[in-house]
């Protein structure tokens, strides 16, 4: 899961690869409200996780992101 999520972040973000770890913060990331709207949109299209761009912010960092989407039965 973690693996499908770093691509979309990398793809739509244009982030290195290197910078997209599990421990890595949004803040980290240098996304903004907006690119956090964008993500939503992005894991309900491509994983069928509907989270809303509030949750994500509040999850902060990746590995909370990705148990989110887990959480909300995405498919793999």
């Amino acid at each position: 899961m973690f693996e499908q999520i770093k691509a979309i972040m990398v793809r739509k973000f244009q982030l290195d690869p290197a910078d997209v770890l599990p421990d890595a913060s949004l803040t980290d990331l240098q996304l903004d409200s907006l690119d956090l709207v964008e993500l939503s949109l992005v894991l309900e299209k491509e994983l069928n996780a509907r989270i809303s761009d509030d949750e994500l912010a509040e999850a902060q960092q990746l590995d909370a992101i990705v148990d989110l989407v887990a959480q909300r039965g995405a498919k793999v």
